[in-house]
């Protein structure tokens, strides 16, 4: 007899998002509730190795195991086992992350196992078992990552982008808080400089100054924005932005998304338009990356308590955990 079991829950949070955040393995601690530690084995494109340690059962002991993970993004499927079973024969879980909506995705785990003949507990009572805990770290996981997306951001929690001129920072975008819809940041420029000019395709582009001034070239006509002023750039118009005399900053909103992040913009200068500073868009393409659909997200599913263990192990019947 193989134990199976089928459970899932609908987040509301691009696919791309809940797949990237629930991969992240040295997030699980801060994820789950179940789990104290994550170590790193062995990382590589599309696959890792780790070590998960829970929180001291009530017994005081830490039960710890091994586990292999492997994902492809362009699927969002993720498959994982078992590396030290424990009480296990065998344990193989499934994760899919299916788009419903933009900003809705059904998360789903199915598990495969089998016990042991000597082990504590049998297939039928690890099925129940792991139905009951995955509902609960399913609402949990649910409740975390939905409360993520209105995370309060500032300049100094994103890295700044100077690549094409200026210093721009991303704060809300796919890759950060999981918008679905747009993006949007700040940018400050120094006394005369200025960006490469480029258009986007698929996005308006709304600019509000804070302070300074700034000259905005709309398909190579300017026109001076203050403090407090904001204009739209239209969609597939080119556009560059040169800095007043004193420094400026100007927050900038981009929508909708491209269909691919490197589809966002187009550069129409091959060099940095000014002589200050080297280079950055009024947005860039990579805010718009929805997470998951490229690179290594460290792909994960849920553990259980079955496996090597730290500390002395009481009582009759262990509390034998799921997954891995």
């Amino acid at each position: 007899m193989i134990g199976t079991t089928d459970n899932s829950i609908v987040i509301d949070a691009p696919a791309g998002y809940v797949f990237t955040r629930t991969n992240d393995v040295r997030g699980w601690p801060e994820l789950f509730t179940e789990y104290a530690s994550v170590e790193v084995l062995d990382e590589e494109e599309h696959a890792v190795t780790f070590r998960l340690t829970m929180h001291p059962d009530e017994n005081g002991t830490s039960w710890s195991w091994v586990s292999r993970r492997e994902w492809d993004p362009r699927t969002r499927t993720v498959r994982a086992r078992r590396v030290e079973t424990g009480p296990f024969e065998f344990m193989d879980i499934i994760w899919t992350f299916e788009e419903l909506e933009p900003d809705r995705t059904r998360m789903r785990w199915v598990q495969h196992f089998r016990m042991k003949p000597d082990a504590p507990v049998d297939d039928e009572w690890m099925t129940g078992n792991i139905n009951r805990n995955s509902v609960e770290q399913m609402r949990i996981i649910k409740e975390r990552l939905e409360a993520r997306r209105s995370t309060v951001m500032g300049l100094d929690d994103v890295p700044s982008n100077t690549r094409r001129g200026g210093d721009m920072r991303t704060l809300l975008a796919p890759s950060t808080i999981g918008s679905a819809f747009a993006f949007g940041g700040a940018m400050r420029l120094g006394p005369h400089e200025r960006t490469r000019e480029h258009y986007h395709p698929y996005s308006e582009e709304f600019l509000f100054v804070t302070s300074g001034e700034m000259r905005v070239e709309l398909d190579g006509r300017p026109t001076t924005i203050g403090a407090g002023q904001a204009m739209l750039i239209p969609r597939g118009v080119r556009h560059r932005v040169t800095g007043g005399d004193r420094e400026s900053l100007v927050v900038f909103h981009l929508s909708p998304l491209a269909p691919r992040p490197d589809l966002g913009h187009v550069d129409t200068e091959d060099e940095p338009a000014g002589a200050a500073g080297s280079a950055a868009p009024a947005a860039s393409a990579v805010a718009q990356a929805r997470p998951g659909n490229a690179g290594p997200g460290n792909a994960g599913a849920k553990s259980g308590r079955a496996g090597a263990k730290t500390g002395a192990k009481t009582g009759p019947k262990p509390r034998v955990r799921e997954t891995s």
